[in-house]
């Protein structure tokens, strides 16, 4: 069985969750949020230990047998997670991107973590049954080897989102989200974008590139593109108008509103970060991501 699984790509605090957990509505789809951090913040010293169900990853009906199938030794499990980590931050980071494009699985370590890609994937469509399965971890260096994970069908998402709305998002206090300054969030706006759009420039017949501003202005036909483009069924998107009936999910990790259900309004809010931002911060954000921002990138 071939399993499809749709990696949305580009700096934190682009939509992504609201994105990953409206197409999770989607009949056949399942929105993981942030894989790459479930055995961080399940067994390791993650920000947040919490599924998107609110129950502790590893009391979650979803990711305890994800987790139990991929090391089924109880007092084995703290070692494997800090292996896991290991192997990511040594291999898989963003600024690997272009060397895992270029030569794949060759590094033992980039081949050991496709494999456990393939196990992770396998137990979470036989856990959950899904067809589909949205994992927004963002992080282009990781995404690089779903070429070579056995089993898988990749398709891409390179989401982008207005840098100065994003550093204004990274300035706020957000529960368990730490802050950073928009000198930083710009850096990494600059570099993550960068290999998202290699990422999806090597397989742009299976990729998308989306604006945050287009979704939040008109969220149906993006999604309805989006649900496209890994063969699933539009007619089972959730929204109506701009409103859309969400219910509880199973995101590991993510944007704190992911905790939210029930009716949810799809509201723009860039009136917020163009009078909250300061003048000079605008400028600092704006003067070097002009020309990535207004590229035409796919």
């Amino acid at each position: 069985m071939t399993i499809k699984v749709l990696s949305i790509n580009g700096w934190c605090r682009n939509g992504s969750t609201i994105i990953g957990n409206l197409l999770n509505e989607v009949e056949g789809f399942f929105h993981v949020g942030e894989l790459h951090f479930l055995w961080k913040n399940a067994y390791g010293k993650g920000s947040n230990t919490k599924c998107g169900c609110g129950r502790d990853l590893v009391a979650c009906p979803i990711w305890s047998r994800v987790l139990e199938r991929e090391q089924p030794a109880a007092h084995a499990r703290e070692a494997h997670a800090r292996e896991v980590c290991a192997r990511q931050a040594r291999s898989i980071r963003t600024r690997h991107t272009w060397r895992a494009l270029r030569d794949g699985i060759a590094a033992e370590d980039r081949r050991q973590h496709a494999q456990a890609m393939a196990r992770t994937y396998r137990s979470i469509v036989e856990a959950t049954g899904c067809e589909v399965i949205v994992d927004s971890t963002k992080i282009p260096g990781e995404a690089a080897l779903l070429e070579h994970v056995e089993g898988i069908e990749a398709y891409y998402v390179h989401l982008v989102r207005d840098p100065r709305a994003t550093a204004h998002s990274w300035m706020r206090q957000k529960d368990y989200a730490y802050t950073l300054s928009a000198f930083r969030s710009t850096a990494y706006w600059l570099t993550f974008n960068l290999a998202s759009r290699a990422l999806v420039a090597r397989y742009p017949e299976r990729s998308l590139f989306v604006r945050y501003e287009d979704f939040i202005r008109e969220p149906a036909p993006v999604l309805r593109t989006l649900v496209e483009l890994v063969g699933g069924d539009p007619s089972t998107l959730p929204l109506r108008g701009r409103v859309a009936e969400l219910q509880p999910n199973h995101t590991v990790t993510g944007n704190p509103d992911r905790f939210r259900s029930g009716p949810t309004v799809i509201r723009p809010d860039d009136s917020k970060w163009l009078d909250e931002l300061p003048m000079a911060t605008h400028a600092e954000v704006r003067i070097p991501t002009y020309p990535q921002n207004h590229a035409r990138t796919c």
